[in-house]
């Protein structure tokens, strides 16, 4: 049995790589049934007219909802994989703090769907956005690779050389 209060967001912030880290996402919490993370909104996301850009808020809208998908799929032994991602911009932002918050809608064993909203400091919706993910067996080869369905991945932190 799973424990479905525990919360992942210090072994996920101490593991953030790609394109999390390059835009400056930090989990606040993270559990099977919620995921909540922030990005403080520099000049690197803006587009030309100085509004945050589009695909930071699908992009945060793909890491809450795979996130929150992965560590449930983690469950049965499986990961998680995006299949579609359809994000709305309802208010434009130029500073500030944006906070995602990510909710299941569906959380089967073959297929999860979840549902993201980002809002500014003030509680405005900007982004609202759901995505379809596709819970992989374990051993499953994905682009070429093996994907890899390991709880201690996602949640501690990488062991040290030397």
């Amino acid at each position: 049995m799973s424990d479905d209060s525990k919360d992942y967001a210090a072994g996920l912030n101490e593991r953030l790589g790609g394109y999390d880290s390059a835009i400056g996402l930090r989990f606040v919490s993270a559990t099977l049934d919620e995921i909540v993370a922030e990005v403080p909104v520099t000049a690197a996301h803006h587009q030309p007219y100085g509004l945050v850009h589009g695909g930071v808020y699908a992009g945060i809208v793909e890491t809450v909802c795979s996130v929150g998908a992965a560590l449930n799929a983690l469950q049965y032994g499986r990961s998680a994989v995006g299949l579609e991602n359809a994000t709305s911009f309802v208010r434009a932002a130029r500073d500030g703090t944006l906070r995602a918050r990510a909710l299941p809608l569906v959380r089967g064993r073959r297929t999860q769907v979840w549902e993201a909203r980002i809002e500014d400091q003030e509680g405005h919706l900007l982004a609202h956005g759901k995505v379809r993910l596709l819970c992989l067996e374990s051993g499953a080869a994905m682009a070429g690779e093996v994907v890899h369905a390991d709880k201690p991945a996602l949640t501690k932190a990488p062991a040290k050389e030397g």
